[in-house]
């Protein structure tokens, strides 16, 4: 049973494909770094369901804060860098100082801060290697709804009509509960299904 963050780092810490995509992305040495959303969420979904094979997910997404170089084209290098170090990863690279302005929203003060604006709360979480080569994990949202196997959106994708619209778009084309059947999706108003 996973409840705790610390059963969450056990998990990823005895999975070698896990710790070998998290020491890859380390060997950047990016400034406020994370490898975050599905590949956390679907581990912990994947375990819950009792899952012997891995859910492959689209994109294995590294997130990193620097307000110095926010160009599109050096997030696309550190991608290729990636691809060098581990080539069969679908690597995707965003600097949380340039994505408030592809998301039209205000600045994030930080990666953790990037994280809790993400749609659904239990894709909010991120894990990294600190400095004493420990396993961290950012859970700026919680960890219920990603231990609760529960699908609802994020206080920013609640509150606002078109962000609202937005995560209902993401509940279609991601198709969750066609993967993993025990998850109850919550809609931006609170509606179950």
């Amino acid at each position: 049973m996973i409840k705790t963050e610390e059963d969450i780092l056990n998990l990823i810490q005895s999975d070698e494909w896990m710790m070998d995509i998290i020491k890859a992305a380390m060997k950047l040495d990016l400034p406020d770094w994370w490898v975050c959303a599905g590949f956390v969420r679907s581990k912990v979904w994947d375990t819950l369901h009792g899952y012997t094979n891995r859910t492959p997910v689209p994109d294995i997404d590294v997130i990193y804060f620097d307000s110095k170089v926010i160009s599109e084209e050096k997030e696309k290098q550190f991608e290729r860098r990636l691809l060098q170090l581990y080539p069969q990863a679908p690597w995707s690279v965003k600097n949380q100082a340039r994505m408030h302005v592809v998301n039209t929203v205000p600045p994030y003060i930080n990666s953790i801060e990037a994280m809790s604006k993400f749609p659904e709360s239990a894709t909010a979480i991120g894990v990294k290697l600190n400095e004493d080569d420990n396993l961290e994990l950012a859970a700026p949202c919680g960890i219920q709804d990603l231990v609760n196997l529960e699908v609802k959106p994020t206080a920013t994708f609640q509150t606002s009509s078109d962000r609202s619209t937005i995560y209902e778009k993401r509940l279609k084309e991601k198709n969750w509960q066609g993967i993993w059947p025990k998850i109850p999706v919550f809609h931006a108003g609170g509606v179950r299904s």
